[in-house]
């Protein structure tokens, strides 16, 4: 592949950083055509504790720079801060370098405790006037609502989402962490670009019923949480804690013995990404991509040192037998313990 130069400036002096040169997907039969692997910024504001801003703006900045161009966000990341910080990064550049996708629905209140989702039409055009005018835009190309509504049908959610397509504020609609059932419904509706969804090797839920009915439906999916939230980044260790304001410290997966039986598997990793001359992140990202081409993964880097060990699985090409051994290592079902906590769990249409 070609190769693109990056110039990042560490402790004042400039260093280059040479990318392969990303391949494109599109997402679904109907979204945008996105670099094969974007970027999730939430960590940058939020649940992952203590951010540095002028690392964040400059990793958004070698992400574009790179040639990514999926930027996913969400209005109560931060509760609008993630916004700005992506408004801030994007100022001087041009609009269609970078598409952006937002997830909108969330209620928090002034702690920064969680309140259900509202997905009602007259909510919706409120948060996305906040939006556009925290991202200074006129349009957002991916609009999304970040959980179902139990109180409003999808059907109604997405009607007014395709009143703002028609009104040219939206691009495209996309969903997350929906179930089957609730695809074929909202794509009854309106053309649905792509579903954002947890899937990974530790979280393959999707490949029963969601993933075969969003290819049968035309619809691409986003992946997030490719690395497990950090589990299989091959950064993680028993020794480590997870910080003031990390909500990691709070998931089934990093406590107790979860924590240890996870990271047996990790290492499991690691041994066959050494062979191959690769990081366990850029073993697991790979497997993401191997997955079809109607996936793209988002990576939450948040510093341009993991954004460049993401993007090097890009020059990882894994072969049947590599794929053979990474099922044989971290199998379906493997991971121990839930992606979330019990009450967040039960909120999951994508988990019922």
């Amino acid at each position: 592949m070609k190769s693109v130069i990056c110039h990042a400036t560490l402790n004042g002096m400039t260093e280059n950083t040479t990318y392969p040169q990303l391949p494109a997907r599109t997402l679904g039969a109907t979204g945008p055509r996105v670099a094969a692997l974007g970027l999730g910024l939430m960590g940058m504001s939020d649940l992952y504790g203590p951010a540095d801003e002028a690392e964040s703006i400059a990793t958004i900045h070698e992400a574009l720079d790179a040639g990514v161009t999926l930027l996913d966000t969400g209005d109560f990341y931060g509760m609008g801060r993630n916004e700005l910080l992506l408004r801030d990064a994007l100022r001087g550049r041009a609009r269609e370098d970078a598409v952006i996708s937002v997830k909108f629905g969330a209620l928090r209140d002034a702690a920064g405790g969680w309140n259900g989702v509202d997905t009602r039409p007259v909510a919706i055009r409120n948060f996305l006037a906040y939006t556009l005018n925290r991202l200074g835009t006129d349009h957002v190309d991916i609009y999304r609502p970040a959980r179902l509504d139990p109180n409003v049908p999808i059907e109604e959610t997405v009607g007014a989402l395709a009143d703002l397509v028609k009104a040219g504020y939206v691009r495209h609609i996309g969903l997350s962490e929906v179930g089957a059932d609730t695809l074929r419904r909202a794509a009854a509706v309106h053309p649905i670009a792509d579903l954002q969804i947890e899937y990974s090797l530790l979280s393959r839920g999707i490949e029963d019923e969601i993933l075969p009915v969003a290819r049968e439906l035309g619809i691409g999916v986003t992946a997030y949480g490719v690395l497990s939230r950090g589990l299989l980044s091959g950064h993680w260790s028993r020794e480590r804690a997870a910080g003031p304001g990390d909500f990691r410290a709070h998931l089934p997966r990093f406590t107790g013995g979860n924590l240890d039986r996870n990271l047996a598997l990790v290492e499991a990793l690691r041994q066959l990404g050494e062979e191959r001359g690769a990081s366990v992140a850029q073993v697991a990202v790979a497997w993401a991509l191997s997955r079809g081409a109607d996936i793209v993964p988002l990576v939450g880097a948040r510093t341009r040192a993991r954004l460049a060990e993401s993007l090097g699985a890009l020059d990882v090409a894994l072969s049947e037998a590599d794929l053979a051994r990474i099922e044989a290592a971290v199998p379906v079902g493997a991971a121990s313990g839930d992606r979330y906590d019990p009450h967040s769990m039960q909120a999951l249409d994508s988990e019922r």
